[in-house]
């Protein structure tokens, strides 16, 4: 193995950098928001928790990015967080009835589904397939969504426009949402039908 190796080897097996630790911070962000929302129902507070967890998704990837710290780990925690976020907020926004529970069952059935996609992909030696555009624009969609859609909770101007600034990044969200799961579910297809099976594993991350 040359240098260059070792030198990406060393960076991917590396678990204590910035970006795994604005990661683990977002998870712990999602046992907090839903205290917040759930108990003291503090939805100041849960506003912030949510803002913070969208700000920590885009920094945690620039500072991969621009301090050369991209690892195994972190190509694992970034996407549970932001499922774990997701999950977490339709799931406490529906048991605040601020949003409806089709829409608290259908945002998970949707990763549930990709879920099942790992095991068709492994016999193709791939333990997921690459990020595509849809999937983080769905994403940055519903991390603007969520924050928005907790403020219309109440009367008044501005609970107003936050339902209807929300509602519209959350439409938008679902609909980007499963088209880049149904964009998977095609990909995976193909792959079947164009690579023979292996058992050499791929690393990649879904969202």
């Amino acid at each position: 193995m040359n240098p260059v190796q070792d030198d990406h080897a060393a960076r991917t097996d590396r678990i204590w950098t910035i970006p795994n630790a604005l990661s683990a911070l977002r998870l712990v962000g999602v046992a907090a928001f839903l205290w917040l929302v759930l108990g003291p129902h503090d939805d100041l507070a849960a506003f912030v928790v949510l803002v913070a967890s969208g700000v920590t998704d885009w920094l945690d990837g620039y500072l991969a990015r621009r301090l050369g710290q991209h690892s195994a780990l972190g190509e694992l925690l970034d996407p549970v967080a932001d499922r774990l976020y997701i999950l977490a907020v339709v799931v406490g926004l529906a048991l605040r009835h601020v949003i409806p529970w089709w829409l608290a069952v259908l945002l998970p059935l949707r990763d549930v589904l990709m879920w099942a996609l790992v095991p068709v992909l492994r016999t193709r030696g791939y333990s997921a397939l690459p990020v595509h555009f849809l999937g983080k624009a769905a994403t940055f969609s519903l991390l603007y969504a969520f924050p928005l859609l907790l403020l219309s909770d109440g009367d008044g101007v501005l609970p107003m426009l936050a339902r209807v600034l929300g509602w519209s990044f959350a439409l938008w969200g679902i609909v980007l949402y499963w088209w880049a799961g149904l964009l998977y579910g095609w990909q995976t297809r193909q792959l079947l039908r164009t690579t023979p099976p292996t058992r050499r594993g791929r690393t990649a991350e879904l969202r």
